[in-house]
């Protein structure tokens, strides 16, 4: 009984290539061929044929391995730590591990951290995660043939979590960041790195999508995959089954710490860019336009006559931006940079900040229902100046608002006009307005009183897109009033 229970369960995982020749001592009792002539013909049949489409990367991880790193890094870190090593043996564990009031005082003291990199030039550039090497004193590279070696870091940028170091050796094996393939979910790709320090270790899986925005990074498109990457593995390659570098492995998403399932790598596009300039001038500047934008809902789509939800739609243009200064307009939906069609604000934001300042860059936008070309010229991005648009937006009837005009007083002091909304209800409080919203417009035309919300909404059709500013940030919200 024990002997069918185990044979039936390796078939049905798929993991006997052909029970004839599976020999192996099972309670000191062979398998023998006998056992296989028991077995449907459609299943000796098809878990060979499953087997030989598996993908085999020993080919590809004996080219590639020797060019993926381990690194370790030390840095200056806070340690609880008294004056007089017995003074604080009253103090339990818990506290004086985190720090208590008036307690032990914290002393630096060294902290040591690993990750991956991969080598992109023979004279010993490699690229890892900013995070990495982020506050590091000293960082030390050891390759595959066990070599160590004290590595300088050339720049990192904290936006893109891209980092570039240097080691003192020529001729090393590279990968090539340059390739940039087009990756597509379902492929295959493997990743190379040290997770929990287990060097040169090798995980496989696939695409799981592509342009994955997370938080804080809007300069990314990420690439999600659900190859097991774990801490240590960040800065390591991604490469898909010609061995080409697809993408830097970067973050997972965790409730555990470790691999659920969920892993992000950014594109290589992104880092060779990135590694580049740091490379030529130690330090990236981003590009930007000037404008908030936000991804588009097919319903807010159908509010501004698209047929389709590719693009970003612009809510808000900074005066004497870049983008005011191209004719950029609040309610413009941008379809295509360069040429290139974008498929969400994601990809904009990447687009324009992974842009040199300075660039010029055709846009086209969809505007009162055509198509508009504009020229812009990339500016430099400021400090907390991210092109992006955050949270949620006539008087009683189809909205079920009640509102009302602006003071002298608030549209001097504010220099803005508008109408205030004192009590949502109906489609208005369902789509997310809330009292105290301040309504701007509907579509791309401005409202500057009640009688001209109420207008602009009893001509409108089945859905209304109401440009809406809360605390600061001007985002569309589309109202179904049908």
């Amino acid at each position: 009984m024990q002997l069918s229970r185990v044979t039936y369960a390796l078939v049905a995982a798929g993991l006997i290539g052909g029970v004839a020749t599976f020999y192996n001592q099972i309670d000191g009792s062979p398998v023998t061929p006998a056992l296989a002539a028991s077995q449907p013909a459609a299943a000796q049949a098809v878990i060979p044929t499953a087997a030989a489409n598996l993908p085999d990367f020993t080919a590809l991880v004996d080219r590639a391995g020797p060019a993926v790193v381990n690194i370790s890094v030390r840095s200056e870190g806070k340690t609880m730590a008294s004056d007089d090593d017995d003074d604080d043996e009253g103090v339990p564990d818990f506290f004086k591990h985190f720090g208590v009031p008036n307690g032990p005082q914290m002393r630096p003291q060294p902290r040591q951290g690993m990750g991956s990199g991969f080598i992109v030039s023979p004279d010993g550039y490699i690229v890892t995660n900013a995070h990495v090497v982020d506050g590091a004193t000293e960082v030390t590279v050891k390759l595959t043939d066990r070599r160590e070696f004290t590595a300088k870091v050339v720049g990192e940028d904290k936006r893109t979590d891209i980092a570039l170091i240097k080691i003192d050796a020529k001729g090393l094996p590279a990968l090539d960041l340059a390739a940039n393939p087009e990756v597509k979910r379902g492929e295959w790709v493997i990743a190379i790195g040290s997770p929990f320090g287990f060097e040169n270790s090798v995980s496989a899986g696939v695409v799981s999508g592509v342009h994955r925005a997370l938080p804080n990074g809007q300069m990314v498109p990420f690439i999600q995959t659900d190859v097991a990457v774990n801490p240590g593995n960040s800065g390591g390659p991604l490469l898909n089954a010609k061995g080409q570098v697809v993408g830097v492995n970067s973050q997972i998403y965790s409730r555990s710490g470790g691999y659920m399932g969920l892993s992000f790598a950014i594109p290589a596009d992104v880092a060779v860019n990135v590694a580049d300039q740091l490379k030529t001038h130690g330090k990236v500047m981003h590009g930007r336009l000037g404008i908030g934008i936000q991804g588009l809902d097919q319903t807010l789509a159908k509010s501004f006559g698209l047929d389709d939800s590719s693009g970003a739609l612009v809510g808000s243009v900074e005066k004497d931006s870049p983008a005011a200064k191209a004719g950029f307009k609040t309610g413009d939906v941008i379809r295509k940079i360069d040429g290139v069609a974008m498929a969400d604000s994601t990809d904009v934001t990447s687009r324009i900040g992974n842009t040199a300042p300075g660039t010029k860059v055709s846009v086209q936008v969809w505007r009162e229902g055509k198509p508009v070309e504009l020229t812009a010229t990339v500016g430099t991005l400021d400090d907390g100046k991210v092109a992006s648009a955050g949270d949620d937006a006539d008087t009683k009837g189809r909205l079920g608002v009640a509102v009302r005009s602006l003071t002298p007083e608030e549209r001097k002091e504010s220099g803005k006009s508008g109408v205030v909304v004192e009590r949502a209800g109906g489609a208005a409080a369902k789509a997310g307005v809330q009292a105290g919203d301040l309504i701007v417009g509907v579509g791309s035309t401005k409202v500057t009183s009640p009688e001209e919300l109420k207008t602009l909404v009893e001509k409108s059709g089945k859905t209304v897109a109401l440009l809406i500013e809360r605390q600061g940030r001007q985002i569309f919200v589309p109202v179904k009033i049908g």
